[in-house]
């Protein structure tokens, strides 16, 4: 049997292996702390789908708590590709006159300011708006989210029963449950507007049947809008036009937007 050598000074000992945890009484040294610079970039493409999901303010937050410095984030101007495109046709408009009244005034003097003043309206909201004429080349498989033909009635007295607007779309509509409801919306949001009727009952196959709505992509949502009667309406249509306006507008919205 093999006996242990003594050195002078004493048995050799066997080395301590590393330990796990410092001995009872020693220091404890918690685990190094990553610079925040360092955090930063090992949690970028984390934040990345933070700015994604949540939008660049949620990004400019998160990554301004774990860096300690502000994130400049440039404003980026709207994507014309991004905002809904509203066509909107000025009845008659690079056509004729379409009705007359004794003193001169057009229908396509009326139906063209509406147009162009609904225009302004939308652009100002950050829609792409194109106000067409009458037989425009642009109809031609046209794309839009929204398609509005504006128009006025008869400048002729009928009867006191001739006053109110109408609102119609295709009777052969590609899209109907959208095109009724972009009706629907115009319906409510002009005749809350304006004060007018909905003249039902004297919308006219000229309307369900117009010619744009067979000339525009099939897809198109379209309707057409009679804004009143130039004759007993005459007043609302010139004078109290911004009334006109702010209806057309809050039922494209309406529309558009989901809005009420």
């Amino acid at each position: 049997m093999a006996t242990l050598s003594h050195s002078p000074k004493g048995p050799r000992k066997r080395a301590r292996p590393p330990m796990a945890y410092p001995r009872t009484g020693g220091e404890i040294r918690g685990p190094r702390r990553l610079s925040p610079l360092v955090l930063f970039l090992l949690l970028f493409p984390a934040l990345l789908m933070v700015g994604l999901l949540s939008g660049l303010g949620g990004y400019r937050r998160l990554s301004t708590a774990l860096s300690g410095h502000e994130v400049y984030i440039a404003a980026q101007p709207v994507s014309p590709s991004r905002s809904p495109r509203v066509g909107l046709v000025a009845g008659h408009l690079g056509h004729d006159s379409g009705a007359v009244c004794a003193d001169g005034l057009t229908e396509v003097e009326v139906n063209t300011a509406i147009a162009r003043e609904v225009a302004r309206r939308l652009e100002a909201l950050g829609y792409t708006v194109d106000v067409l004429e009458e037989f425009d080349e642009r109809l031609h498989g046209y794309r839009a989210a929204a398609l509005l033909s504006i128009h006025a009635d008869s400048c002729e007295y009928i009867n006191e029963l001739a006053t109110g607007f109408k609102v119609a779309r295709a009777q052969a509509d590609m899209v109907p449950e959208q095109s009724d409801r972009l009706v629907a919306c115009l319906v409510s949001a002009y005749g809350r507007s304006t004060g007018l009727r909905f003249h039902a009952d004297s919308i006219t196959y000229d309307m369900t049947d117009y010619h744009a709505f067979r000339e525009i992509a099939p897809e198109t949502p379209a309707a057409i809008i009679e804004t009143g009667f130039l004759y007993l309406d005459r007043d609302l249509l010139t004078r109290g036009q911004e009334r006109v306006v702010e209806g057309i507008v809050e039922g494209l919205r309406c529309f558009l937007e989901g809005s009420e």
